[in-house]
């Protein structure tokens, strides 16, 4: 990576490694100099604190050994030691622009391709069949998509899986409720995105007549039993669903497919093998007639031991076999060095459950790390779950739609002689991007109040601050008259406050891509974007551009378009579109 923390950090390592060998009398390893961006100056080291603990010495005395060494000479104009041994890091400009001319010839823009790329398995979204997706969805779907581009970006062999539910009793209902009506009507009705009104439909009938619970409670057997033509409608059903889900994905932009749908009924088959083998490593006990296992640590509210349930006494299988099953498949079939499950954080403690068993039943080791991703719910102003005013969950898509309409009207007043299709256009991603940063730019464990309003405002943290922060880069150069690519290879020279905050920043691009990484949590990719385009409007406000000599000129064109590549590459990491007009 092309950062200055990076390179800081490379050029002290053996530095430090040898103080440390010198000071022990021994070979001490490699030593983490602990290098960190810092508000106090322009990078900070604290790795004399934790290094004089361990060797007993002074840290002062380590951090001033670490600025005698002469390692820095080159990057730094400044070098303090402040406190009980932080070594505070004022960067020398010259080796900003370094930094700055290497990231603008790098395709990548200074992130790397890890050396060692895993194997990522990210199971998210995971709506159900025949249910319209809703602002439930929001969440999972946003910071699910985020991930997969972030680790994709790092070069990670990542496979996305749709865990969406298709299998259950409620099937029999709603196979009935779709004979009854014909299998074009209802084809008609379901492919008009009226998911919710087809199931409420099967709904109303199984509670009110005895007849129809009856023969949807036989189509169940029939769809357990593998009945040819009940799977037939079985399998319209889903495929209905799919060409719904499948728009609703389209209009928020995300990457997932039909490829990657992989839905309950795939692990139907595998759940008795589960079971077979828990029993076969002696963990399976039963308890109150279903078969369990109770994994340590877990206890209920009485402080009784805590089970996991894998066989009902009935003899069905439940959520837990399911997620066993599938565990089972990414590890051992797919090959899995990481799984992440982005799924609410009401599901914490089943997720825990399941990991322990796995680990108990050696399904997961130390070559596979299995991670639960919790997430907050969206709040309306009432601050509870965001209902329409009948008490349903708010449809995705008709918010997606709410949202770019709002957009739309913006850009109107905002712009008035855009052309309608680019309009639209423009609309769409403002209208989308706004909902997703509202989303991402929370801390994914909180909850948050959802708020049109707040969200699409083209000032403060939003998602409509960044997008116009490129597109106003974008119109610089179209009022110059200058192609952008033609500046990339100019030299960037850094004399003014403004312009060495934002070098600062472009340069930070990778190490907030793994601050973000490094918890699965976008908000702080986030976070790094707003301190970009806010340094990048006071660069514009005390730097000018198109009015300076000619060298200065063509040195600030080069560093705006490094700032918008570098806007555009990020917000695309977030699923985000970076308009070159708004």
């Amino acid at each position: 990576m092309s950062d200055p923390v990076t390179t800081i950090t490379a050029r002290l390592g053996p530095v430090v490694s040898g103080i440390a060998a010198e000071i022990a009398g021994e070979d001490q390893g490699d030593v983490d100099p602990v290098v960190r961006p810092s508000d106090r100056a322009d990078a900070q080291i604290n790795g004399a604190l934790a290094l004089a603990k361990r060797l007993g010495a002074d840290p002062r005395d380590l951090a001033r050994r670490i600025v005698e060494s002469g390692a820095l000479d080159e990057i730094a104009t400044e070098l303090e030691v402040a406190g009980p041994g932080f070594v505070n890091v004022t960067f020398d400009p010259r080796f900003l622009e370094r930094e700055l001319a290497s990231v603008a010839a790098d395709p990548g823009l200074g992130l790397d391709r890890v050396d060692e790329p895993l194997t990522v398995v990210v199971d998210y979204s995971a709506p159900n069949v025949a249910k319209e997706m809703h602002v439930g969805h929001l969440r999972s779907t946003a910071i699910g998509d985020s991930l997969v581009r972030m680790l994709e970006a790092r070069g990670h062999r990542v496979k996305r899986e749709n865990h969406i539910g298709d299998w259950g009793t409620p099937f029999g209902m709603l196979i009935e409720h779709l004979v009854d009506l014909g299998e074009t009507e209802a084809a008609d009705s379901l492919s008009l995105g009226d998911l919710n009104g087809f199931y409420k439909q099967a709904r109303g009938k199984f509670d009110a007549s005895e007849e129809f619970r009856e023969r949807s409670r036989q189509r169940v057997v029939a769809l357990q039993g593998g009945d040819g033509e009940t799977l037939r409608l079985w399998r319209l059903l889903v495929a209905l669903s799919a060409a719904y889900f499948r728009t609703v994905y389209d209009r928020m932009g995300v990457l997932l497919t039909d490829d990657d749908l992989v839905g309950e009924s795939h692990y139907q088959p595998l759940m008795p093998g589960v079971v077979e083998r828990l029993d076969a490593a002696g963990l399976l006990v039963e308890s109150d007639g279903a078969d369990v296992v109770f994994p340590p640590g877990f206890e209920n509210r009485d402080g009784d031991p805590l089970p996991l349930i894998v066989q009902k006494g009935t003899g069905g299988f439940n959520y837990a076999t399911s997620d066993l099953a599938c565990l089972i498949e990414r590890t051992e079939d797919i090959g899995a060095d990481l799984v992440l499950y982005v799924v609410d954080a009401g599901q914490s403690q089943h997720f825990q459950m399941v990991f322990a068993v796995a680990e108990m039943a050696g399904w997961l080791d130390d070559s596979t790390e299995a991670v639960h991703v919790p997430f907050g719910i969206v709040l309306g102003p009432d601050r509870k779950r965001l209902k329409t005013r009948s008490g349903e969950p708010v449809r995705l898509v008709a918010l997606l739609d709410e949202a770019v309409e709002r957009a739309e009207s913006a850009v109107l007043e905002r712009n008035p002689d855009l052309e309608p299709a680019a309009r639209s256009a423009v609309a769409t991603a403002i209208g989308i991007g706004a909902v997703k940063y509202a989303d991402l730019s929370t801390d994914r464990v909180k909850d948050y109040v959802f708020d049109f309003d707040r969200m699409l405002a083209f000032e403060g943290d939003t998602g409509p601050y960044l997008q116009y922060a490129h597109a106003r880069i974008c119109s610089i150069f179209r009022r110059a008259g200058v192609d952008r690519a033609t500046v990339r290879t100019a030299p960037i020279t850094l004399t003014e406050r403004s312009e060495l905050a934002l070098a600062r920043l472009v340069l930070a691009h990778p190490t907030a891509v793994e601050a973000a990484l490094d918890t699965f949590s976008p908000h702080k990719l986030c976070t790094w974007l707003h301190e970009l385009a806010t340094a990048f409007s006071a660069f514009y406000e005390h730097c000018p551009i198109l009015g300076s000599d000619e060298a200065v000129r063509t040195s600030r064109l080069a560093l705006a378009d490094l700032t918008a590549r570098v806007l555009e590459r990020s917000l695309a990491m977030l699923g985000i579109a970076a308009p070159e007009r708004m």
